[in-house]
């Protein structure tokens, strides 16, 4: 079988933790052929720290290439949907970094121009590929925490001073970097329902950008989701599933390595990075880099465990705390 041929948008530290993570799997299987940035200069440095073999100072020039079996956008949020929209429209299946639009409009549009391309499109969010994700979802369905009544997620983090700390004019916040990670956990567990009721509360920078947010989602059967974000204080970074007959703890939930259920500590560990990595627990990317390829081979256009309406769901849910906490966008306007 033929390896999956990947084209990197973007060069910054997410790109290279995933490129680290895909190093950790066969090379018969993946391999990065070609990265672009916005700076040729940035791009051949990129692809000589991690021996990739074509170098671009366009992203446009990348979307041209033949030799690509799926680009991975790991651009500013901004440039998502953008970036997203040239590559489907060249004919290049995606995996586009979380949040893979600022909006549910811009949200929409990338997944029905893969629908009318016939191409497969993924959000990258990391978390719903990693086993502990699947352990979580066993147990639940087993039962053995009984009926599900509550799920808390908080995740914050004191963030250095900058833009996408503090200013709109780049759709900063730490609900797009740090909250998401909560919404999606909730979804998870909850599965596709729509929440009945959604109450929020936070507090703004003076940028006009979300600092600390709390939401409470609330569904049928008097079932409820707490979650915390901040990007001004470290936060605990856990969750918790609390059923009738017991609970699930997740530490490290947006990359857990392993689950505290009932009845014992499931562990389950990632492999070394051959290189530094930028964030916690990076080399679990490989997971979602595994289920592109397996969606690739099998001709599916959207996988199972983050389909287009999880994403939607996901983006919803966003829209209207921002709404709420008075978070508003250029992109909101159009």
């Amino acid at each position: 079988m033929a390896p999956t041929r990947w084209g990197f948008v973007a060069t910054g530290r997410i790109c290279n933790d995933f490129k680290v993570a895909l190093d950790t799997l066969p090379r018969n299987e993946h391999q990065v052929v070609a990265v672009a940035s916005r700076s040729l200069e940035t791009a051949q440095k990129f692809a000589k720290t991690h021996n990739i073999p074509k170098a671009y100072g366009s992203y446009a020039e990348l979307a041209e290439q033949e030799d690509i079996d799926v680009v991975y956008i790991g651009a500013v949020h901004l440039q998502h949907a953008p970036v997203t929209t040239m590559m489907l429209e060249a004919g290049k299946p995606v995996l586009c970094e979380k949040p893979m639009a600022v909006n549910s409009r811009e949200a929409r549009q990338m997944i029905g121009l893969a629908k009318e391309k016939n191409l497969f499109f993924m959000e990258a969010i990391k978390s719903r590929f990693f086993p502990s994700y699947k352990k979580v979802r066993e147990i639940v369905d087993s039962g053995d925490v009984g009926e599900v009544k509550l799920i808390t997620a908080c995740f914050g983090k004191n963030l250095p001073t900058g833009v996408y700390k503090q200013e709109r004019s780049v759709a900063g916040g730490g609900l797009l970097l740090l909250g998401i990670y909560t919404i999606q956990f909730a979804t998870m567990v909850f599965g596709e329902e729509e929440p009945e009721d959604i109450t929020v509360s936070g507090h703004l920078t003076d940028g006009g950008v979300d600092e600390t947010v709390t939401i409470v989602l609330k569904y049928s059967g008097n079932r409820m989701a707490t979650l915390i974000s901040g990007a001004s204080a470290n936060l605990a970074n856990e969750a918790y599933v609390y059923g009738t007959k017991g609970s699930i703890k997740i530490p490290l939930f947006w990359c857990p390595t392993e689950v505290i259920a009932p009845d014992k500590i499931h562990e389950f560990p990632l492999p070394p990075p051959e290189k530094p990595l930028n964030f916690e627990n990076s080399t679990g990317m490989r997971f979602e880099a595994m289920e592109v390829r397996r969606c690739l081979q099998e001709g599916l256009k959207e996988s199972p465990l983050m389909t287009h309406a999880m994403s939607l769901q996901i983006a919803g849910i966003l829209d209207q705390t921002r709404k709420v906490v008075g978070v508003v966008y250029d992109q909101d306007k159009e």
